[in-house]
């Protein structure tokens, strides 16, 4: 079933909207959730959480173009708050990894003008993933969204580990140059 069905089975308050969602994307949501939590029955459980939450945000939401996105973002943020309230270490430590990684190129969410700003600044970065190619913007996210492993990225895309630390290193840079020019202060 389409997405666009699915959205309007949410809007009609139509249970079958939830085995929809579960047959179309179940499995991509688990995926995103295991990448975060190391942990399949934890990763369920997010899965699990995610559609209660589509259920009570559709409406006043309308996702009909961007179901997945919407679902993937609604998931991820069940998944961290399940490592940050169960004390991970071990995903802790990876968190620290790649907050320190990003901290270089991106404001301090503790600015207050930023945090005003937050809206432009996601369009900002929304912006400069549209200047990579395909290649660099899948690295990127695959690694600061998906949480993907070094080793993952290089497997799934192919790539020496080295050539993805690489791309992930200069387009850290080029993000940090980006936001520099669109006026935000590192």
């Amino acid at each position: 079933m389409e997405s666009e069905k699915i959205v309007e089975l949410y809007l009609l308050r139509n249970e079958s909207a939830i085995t929809e969602t579960v047959q179309k994307y179940g499995r991509r949501l688990r995926a995103l959730a295991f990448g975060i939590t190391a942990d399949w029955q934890t990763a369920e459980e997010c899965e699990n959480d995610t559609y209660l939450e589509a259920w009570n945000s559709i409406p006043p939401h309308e996702p009909r173009s961007y179901l997945y996105a919407f679902l993937a973002r609604i998931t991820r943020h069940i998944a961290l708050n399940c490592c940050r309230s169960r004390n991970r270490l071990k995903r802790s430590a990876l968190f620290c990894e790649l907050s320190f990684e990003m901290e270089q190129c991106i404001p301090s969410p503790s600015n207050a003008e930023c945090r005003l700003e937050s809206r432009l600044f996601s369009e900002a970065v929304n912006g400069f993933l549209g200047t990579l190619s395909e290649e660099k913007r899948n690295i990127f996210l695959r690694r600061y969204w998906y949480f993907d492993s070094i080793t993952d990225i290089s497997i799934r895309f192919s790539l020496s580990q080295s050539k993805v630390k690489t791309t992930l290193c200069r387009t850290r840079k080029q993000l940090q140059k980006y936001l520099e020019k669109e006026g935000y202060i590192l």
